[in-house]
């Protein structure tokens, strides 16, 4: 796919992503979408994913939604945030974590045990209708406000070394924190994911309309990287993964100057992506999770 067409594409992915989560901030002055860090509609030469949008975890309980995942180090287990909370994802399927119930938007594991979200409480809970930042250091089992409740809704969480990185959705800005609790506010811009070099964590790509972007000071500007239309990033200290936006699955040594085919393949909708390992996790718009041992070659169910 050459790059303007995967562009005009990324534009009705996003339009269509915004659509599903019923989730938006402010209106953009240039008329793009607000940030937002649900999935894709299915790349144009795979299949379309099914309409339900939703799935139930082994407990019965509905899993919905899938937002993000991550990978417990103090484990290796496979976390999901979703429509209904945190779920933990083995052999056996998805088992909800603690009794939260937020629709746990942004999401990142940040070390063992230490989890990073943000998103809205649960329907009838008190309080306000933005979390802001919350923490959990029991792997998910309980949370609490870290700073910004009311305040900032973050679609994309990611952090490397000390600073923390989110995309507040009410305001489309990109935020930074060294200590979670104090902000500073950097470029507007509209994304669709975030990744941020392990090595150097002022060095950022972001994906959206414009194609892949990247900033070499934290956040503040950004210029076109280039290269092919990719949707979704996973950034390790031994390489940069994307998902493209024809389902290809491709590697880069050189934070995204370059790209190699895996020659793997999503095979439905993405929604959310990560890697650890050597493995892939894909979860998809149909709440549908799936790992892959072979670069993307062949996936595997863990959930939906």
């Amino acid at each position: 796919m050459t790059r303007g067409c995967g562009t005009r594409w990324l534009g009705a992915v996003l339009a269509a992503a915004l659509a599903l989560t019923g989730c938006t901030g402010p209106a953009n002055p240039s008329g793009g979408p607000a940030a937002t860090g649900s999935g894709p509609a299915a790349p144009s030469s795979g299949p379309a994913a099914p309409s339900s949008g939703a799935a139930s975890a082994g407990d019965g309980e509905e899993f919905g939604h899938v937002h993000g995942l991550g990978v417990n180090p103090r484990d290796g287990q496979l976390y999901a945030a979703t429509h209904h909370g945190v779920f933990r994802l083995t052999g056996t399927g998805p088992t909800r974590v603690g009794d939260g119930r937020q629709d746990t938007m942004g999401f990142t594991v940040t070390g063992p045990d230490e989890f990073l979200a943000s998103g809205h409480p649960a329907p009838g809970t008190p309080g306000p209708a933005h979390l802001g930042l919350i923490g959990s250091t029991d792997a998910g089992r309980t949370w609490r406000t870290l700073s910004l409740a009311g305040e900032a809704d973050f679609h994309l969480l990611r952090q490397a070394g000390a600073t923390v990185y989110g995309l507040d959705s009410t305001s489309g800005a990109l935020m930074a924190s060294t200590d979670r609790a104090t902000w500073e506010r950097r470029a507007r811009i509209e994304a669709y994911d975030l990744a941020v070099d392990p090595a150097r964590p002022d060095t950022l790509l972001v994906t959206g309309e414009q194609g892949v972007r990247r900033s070499t000071d934290g956040g503040r500007t950004w210029s076109p990287a280039g290269g092919p239309a990719v949707l979704l990033l996973h950034w390790s200290a031994r390489e940069l993964v994307g998902v493209a936006a024809d389902g290809q699955i491709l590697r880069s040594t050189d934070a995204a100057a370059s790209w190699t085919p895996t020659g793997g393949r999503a095979t439905d909708a993405p929604a959310a992506f990560t890697a650890h390992e050597g493995r892939l996790y894909l979860a998809t718009r149909d709440a549908r999770v799936l790992r892959s041992d072979d670069a993307g070659r062949t996936w595997h169910p863990l959930a939906g």
